[in-house]
């Protein structure tokens, strides 16, 4: 089925809803302020990569191994809020910090248990470095989800790293080169990229073959 821009973002909000209801949220009119709200941000005009099509991508995969989860519905709320702060040109992780205090706060007013928002927060910062424990099998789910363009078909690749050089336009070509290949090798560093056994029997290895050759190209 095809949906327009408007019934993208419809279809997005239920799945929103969802997600925040059976986690305990309370009040529908504040649910669906905050999903709108959310979406306002995963739209921001600096965005290239980090669009609702990044959201809507991560979602897919989480909710298609959802049954390797604990809390599959904290997960996708994760989701919603790991890259819903995303300023270029913030330093480190501030990123994936000031996401987690966003999505501190929301949950918290919308009536979130304390042990669900705690649990939220610690997800969207284990996006940072993606080094997840494989015995922590909702962080594995979140953060494989995250690193799925990597494992994309070249030309997939290809456009995701573009979209990437674009939010960063700012950066020039040298410093972008440098930086990008100190983000690559410490991908490539990790023991796995991805730690959920379906996911990285399918995506480890066109995933580092795609970040080997991206690093070529940088040199």
């Amino acid at each position: 089925m095809r949906y327009g821009r408007l019934g993208r973002v419809v279809v997005l909000l239920d799945r929103w809803r969802a997600a925040a209801r059976k986690a305990g949220a309370a009040g529908p009119a504040a649910v669906t302020d905050a999903g709108a709200g959310l979406l306002a941000r995963w739209r921001e005009p600096h965005r290239h990569y980090h669009t609702v099509a990044h959201l809507t991508a991560v979602l897919d995969v989480v909710d298609a191994y959802a049954g390797w989860a604990d809390r599959p519905d904290l997960v996708r709320l994760a989701a919603w809020c790991h890259d819903a702060v995303y300023d270029p040109r913030a330093e480190g992780d501030a990123n994936e910090r000031d996401s987690a205090a966003l999505a501190e706060t929301l949950l918290t007013r919308l009536g979130l248990p304390a042990g669900a928002v705690a649990e939220v927060r610690r997800l969207v910062l284990l996006t940072a470095g993606h080094a997840a424990d494989p015995a922590d099998p909702d962080g594995a789910l979140l953060c494989d989800a995250d690193l799925a363009v990597l494992a994309a078909p070249p030309p997939a690749y290809d456009r995701y790293a573009t979209a990437i050089r674009r939010e960063y336009a700012h950066v020039p070509d040298p410093a972008f080169r440098a930086g990008r290949a100190r983000v690559l090798h410490a991908l490539l560093a990790l023991p796995a990229l991805y730690r959920l056994p379906p996911l990285a029997a399918r995506w480890e290895a066109p995933a580092r073959a795609n970040l080997t050759r991206e690093l070529t190209t940088l040199s």
